[in-house]
């Protein structure tokens, strides 16, 4: 019973010029027939897995409940039902918390053909995740080839999240495990970089290294950073 789909709150699939691809996902109706994935909230970054082809995103919650999502075909993420891991409306204490067994949340599900999954990691207190990327290269490091990084509107940070062997989740550990971050737990272990503005965008250059695109508050000036291994 949600609004009838017009193209938004969702991440669509099309041909390059603008053609629905196959029959659709969840539908065959335009434009239900663009949407690989729905119930996303104000998304800023996608990203494609160069070792899985698996589909990954970054959205923003409303002040709380920023996402990472592996993004399947017919994906839900649940808004505006769920945010992060909490039912919208409710309190973020216990009895907030979502789980797959509450019959008082019903998702559009199309039929069966979508499907709603919990968030791989949520910041409790929003950072305005952006830009997500995988690093396709070992110019920065072995252990870094083929991570996610994602950027942070609100406190320019550069995050950074070792995949687990079937590469289908993070790989967290210790207050992190739970896959949610708190005020309480340590953001050295996920944090790669900070103090980089407003971060729009990250990008693998040809060269192999990961580049940096950001502005700063109130001025219309922006920067572009190019990072490289420390070798001292």
């Amino acid at each position: 019973n949600g609004t009838p789909p017009d193209g938004r709150a969702g991440i669509l699939r099309l041909t390059q010029d603008g053609k629905p691809v196959g029959h659709g996902i969840l539908g065959d109706t335009y434009p239900l027939n663009l949407y690989y994935a729905y119930g996303i909230k104000n998304s800023f970054g996608i990203g494609f897995d160069p070792v899985t082809g698996n589909l990954w995103d970054t959205e923003n919650g409303p002040q709380f409940g920023d996402e990472i999502n592996l993004v399947k075909p017919g994906f839900n993420s649940g808004w505006e039902k769920v945010q992060g891991i909490w039912k919208l409306n409710q309190t973020r204490e216990k009895d907030g918390i979502f789980k797959k067994s509450n019959k008082q949340v019903e998702f559009v599900n199309f039929n069966g053909k979508g499907k709603y999954s919990n968030p791989e990691f949520v910041w409790d207190k929003t950072v305005a995740p952006t830009a997500l990327i995988f690093l396709d290269s070992d110019k920065l490091g072995k252990k870094y080839k083929n991570d996610i990084f994602v950027g942070s509107a609100n406190n320019g940070r550069i995050f950074h999240f070792n995949l687990n062997e079937n590469r289908k989740s993070l790989s967290l550990s210790g207050n992190l495990s739970d896959s949610v971050f708190n005020k309480k737990d340590d953001s050295s272990k996920i944090i790669f970089g900070e103090n980089f503005g407003i971060i729009t965008d990250l990008e693998v250059g040809p060269d192999g290294y990961l580049y940096v695109v950001s502005g700063f508050r109130g001025t219309d000036e922006g920067s572009i950073y190019r990072i490289t291994p420390n070798l001292n």
